[in-house]
């Protein structure tokens, strides 16, 4: 079953639809790490789980939006990357207050993205070619800017957002849940959402609507940066620093998230909610393979496997449902 935009039903429904397949992954792959480890349902290890899904779950809801409008980003790891070293500098090394921090990282993050939808919808350059390029000039910059070392030392108000604990739960589960509600109303609910999947969908047909696609297009990719700069203060609050080499492959990891939870990665359908699910499952898969001792190579090799596997199986559906 697959509710996307546009099926029949109630319309809050519709809103909140998600790939039911998803769900079932999800409830499996939990039963399937209970049984193998007895550490899996602690209270402790579900915490964990979400707290690692929290980086990961605001990248793939980036990914989701550009994805949806039947974009690419590549880049998110390393403007996660230097997002968190841009906040780390400016109140370490630049000595400004803590609120900078948080400035900083979403600049960043929104600049990168801004840069990346202009490339591509002023100077025709495929998405495919400008996220890759970003992706080697981001991480080039955060290197630059802190001289190859991880830079130290953040403001006590930065660490509690992501060291924080607020009744027993991490702060950065709070952050990830409160964006991926705002990301879900702005998608389901508004005329910025409904363009981007008609775009997805159909190009031509959004131009003739009177649609300003190549402005949409930037405004998509600048949200994709953003998001990348919320994920970056999330991991430099946690980690206490600005390591230029953070998110090393975590846009493979969004991507897997965003297209497992519904995202059609040809364009046209998208939803946060099936993101949200997407990005539990990538969390569950890593830290039950963790559980269970497996080495970080095998564990490339299960997130690529996921991946191919999602594409699969949208495609699969979606020929029966042309069928």
């Amino acid at each position: 079953m697959n509710a996307g935009i546009g099926a029949a039903g109630p319309p809050l429904l519709a809103r909140l639809s998600f790939r039911i397949e998803s769900l079932g992954v999800l409830l499996l792959l939990s039963a399937a790490m209970a049984w193998m480890s007895p550490y899996f349902l602690s209270v402790s290890n579900i915490l964990n789980i979400l707290l690692a899904t929290a980086t990961i779950g605001v990248l793939a809801i980036g990914a989701t939006y550009v994805i949806s409008a039947a974009g690419l980003d590549l880049s998110l790891g390393s403007v996660l990357g230097v997002s968190a070293v841009v906040g780390a500098w400016l109140i370490d090394r630049a000595e400004l207050p803590w609120i900078f921090g948080i400035i900083g990282c979403l600049g960043a993050g929104a600049l990168a993205g801004f840069i990346n939808g202009l490339l591509i919808t002023r100077g025709r350059i495929p998405a495919f070619i400008v996220t890759l390029g970003m992706l080697g000039i981001a991480r080039g910059v955060a290197l630059v800017i802190a001289n190859g070392q991880t830079i130290y030392g953040l403001a006590p108000e930065i660490v509690f957002l992501g060291q924080g604990r607020p009744w027993g739960v991490p702060m950065p589960v709070f952050i990830f849940i409160g964006v991926a509600l705002v990301m879900h109303y702005i998608l389901a609910y508004t005329r910025f959402g409904r363009y981007t999947l008609v775009i997805g969908d159909n190009e031509m047909a959004a131009r003739a609507m009177g649609v300003q696609v190549e402005t949409h297009k930037l405004k998509l990719y600048t949200v994709s940066g953003l998001m990348a700069g919320v994920g970056g203060l999330l991991f430099m609050s946690r980690v206490n620093a600005g390591d230029p080499t953070a998110g090393v492959g975590y846009e493979l990891t969004a991507i897997t998230a965003a297209i497992i939870g519904g995202t059609n990665l040809f364009g046209g359908r998208g939803s946060i909610l099936g993101t949200f699910i997407g990005a539990l499952i990538m969390g569950v898969l890593q830290n039950g393979l963790n559980l269970l001792a497996v080495q970080s190579y095998y564990q490339q090799i299960s997130i690529g496997a996921v991946l191919i596997f999602a594409v699969w199986l949208d495609q699969t559906g979606r020929r029966r449902r042309d069928a």
